[in-house]
């Protein structure tokens, strides 16, 4: 398998931006705002669209980062005990809430995504922010704010890189 780098950290730099200014755009009511990310790079990515907020509009919003594990369709019943544990330190109740990931793919993810933001509370609206959107659906879900659509084949991957975890930032496909 040889893996081809899509896009380098400047073009990153540039989808998180213009990602941002969408948010800014879509969202008037920046203290109705929270954004959730998905551990581990979806929660780096939100913090990045954070700093870009506030930078350009001078609010930080507030973040929570989601562990997803006991949400997620395909595990034992063990783990659903887990969901009895509270997940969310802020209200949820009638904000937008941003979720962040960085590939979608099936939409299997972004689903135990709202059952676990549904569990904590009623928020006016749930979007979604990704980085790659990869194609192949599961389930009727879409991303509301979108770096790159790169389509692909089951049998290709998409990795997003970044410099929190793999020392760099880079979208790649093999």
């Amino acid at each position: 398998m040889s893996e081809r780098i899509l896009h380098n950290p400047q073009d990153i730099k540039r989808m998180l931006t213009r990602i941002a200014h969408e948010i800014l755009e879509k969202v008037p009511n920046l203290e109705q705002l929270v954004l959730v990310g998905i551990k581990r790079r979806g929660e780096f990515l939100a913090h990045r669209l954070q700093d870009l907020i506030l930078k350009f509009e001078g609010v930080k919003v507030p973040l929570e980062g989601l562990d997803i594990t006991p949400y997620r369709d395909d595990i034992d019943r063990k783990h659903q005990e887990a969901k009895q544990e509270k997940v969310f330190t802020l209200d949820l109740n009638h904000k937008t809430v941003i979720i962040v990931d960085d590939v979608l793919y099936t939409g299997r993810t972004i689903r135990s995504a709202m059952d676990a933001i549904m569990d904590a509370g009623r928020p006016d609206a749930i979007r979604l922010a990704v980085m790659v959107d990869r194609g192949h659906r599961e389930l009727p879900i879409r991303a509301d704010f979108v770096g790159k659509n790169i389509p692909t084949s089951h049998k290709e991957i998409i990795n997003l890189h970044l410099e929190e975890v793999d020392g760099e930032d880079k979208i790649t496909i093999i």
